[in-house]
């Protein structure tokens, strides 16, 4: 991992980073597009971990958020 621009590598696989959890990731997704989660898995997106959140909504639109595991970022949203 890098931090203030020096390498510290992870000890018996742990970074020191936490990981957001699935139901924050589920929360997050759902202040950025109410609805009901249909699903989620742990996939990767341009080389970064993320949850993606399958969420329809009260108008029967179906949306995939992807939120970062490591940040809880919003990395994208888009219609499913």
């Amino acid at each position: 991992m890098f931090y203030d621009g020096y390498y510290y590598p992870p000890v018996n696989g742990y970074s020191g980073m936490r990981r957001v959890t699935i139901e924050e990731a589920m929360h997050t997704a759902l202040q950025q597009v109410p609805g009901q989660v249909i699903k989620i898995e742990l996939d990767t997106e341009h080389g970064i971990q993320v949850y993606e959140v399958d969420i329809v909504t009260a108008q029967g639109v179906k949306y995939e958020v992807n939120v970062a595991v490591d940040t809880g970022e919003i990395v994208n949203i888009e219609l499913d």
